[in-house]
């Protein structure tokens, strides 16, 4: 099984790099964040007729998160249960592997939090308070679940282009590091992290300094519960599609169980 998550910054800019993205890849999931893009506007019928399923949860202008899988998902729903949040950032489906293995699929954008100081900031600290309860909520009936997407979260200095610049800022505060340890101590793993303990590489890079410049994150993830650790047999960056023309400032990251 390789999933695959992707911020792809626009889906009506880079719907062509996302078509070419899958063609040579052929993962079985791929998670979109950021399509900016209402429900009636999805190019459903784009990826229909390539054979692939596509589910979507979106909004004019901004966020927007969607699945595509090789296979048809089951028991689609949206946003966090008992939150109310007009943005939209949040789906999730059953993958249904075979009759034994089922994986529960989510696709999150999480808040970018803006700075410290900012309302935008308290936004991202409540969204990740009721995303902690829906996650653990979650459990009860899901064993396996792969949680993918832009986290806008660093999860130590090794995810950090230069720690020292950013200590205490957005991304990589402490208060947005203790969010994803509590999730992580749910039972869920970091899967790149776990396969690459100390590669200094990133999913996002500023739009505004040269990509060979490397002044980039990691905040872009796929976690998985304890019972998928076992499975886990590669996990990875692919960094060509940043260097198309008009790319979205994420690249993809990918898993395989």
């Amino acid at each position: 099984m390789k999933i695959a998550t992707w911020n792809v910054n626009s889906l009506n800019v880079r719907l062509p790099h996302v078509i070419e993205w899958l063609n040579q890849n052929k993962p079985d999931i791929l998670c979109l964040q950021e399509t900016k893009q209402n429900n009636e506007k999805f190019p459903h019928a784009e990826f229909k007729s390539l054979n692939w399923h596509s589910y979507h949860n979106g909004q004019k202008t901004y966020n927007g998160v969607a699945i595509i899988s090789r296979k048809p998902l089951t028991d689609i729903s949206f946003n966090i249960d008992d939150f109310d949040d007009i943005q939209s950032r949040l789906i999730s489906g059953t993958y249904e592997e075979n009759d034994k293995k089922k994986v529960r699929i989510i696709s999150a954008y999480i808040p970018n939090g803006q700075s410290l100081d900012s309302d935008k900031f308290i936004y991202k600290q409540k969204w990740l308070t009721f995303f902690y309860k829906w996650l653990k909520k979650l459990q009860e009936s899901h064993k396996n679940i792969v949680l993918t997407g832009d986290f806008n979260i660093a999860p130590e200095d090794i995810d950090c282009h230069d720690p020292d610049s950013w200590k205490g800022k957005n991304l990589v505060s402490d208060i947005e590091r203790d969010h994803f340890k509590k999730i992580l101590n749910l039972g869920f793993n970091d899967s790149f992290r776990k396969l690459n303990p100390d590669a200094l590489d990133f999913s996002w890079w500023d739009y505004r300094i040269p990509l060979k410049r490397n002044v980039g994150m990691r905040i872009d993830h796929i976690l998985i519960t304890d019972s998928l650790l076992g499975n886990l047999e590669k996990s990875y960056i692919d960094k060509r599609p940043r260097g198309l023309e008009r790319p979205s400032d994420h690249t993809p990251v990918i898993s395989e169980l």
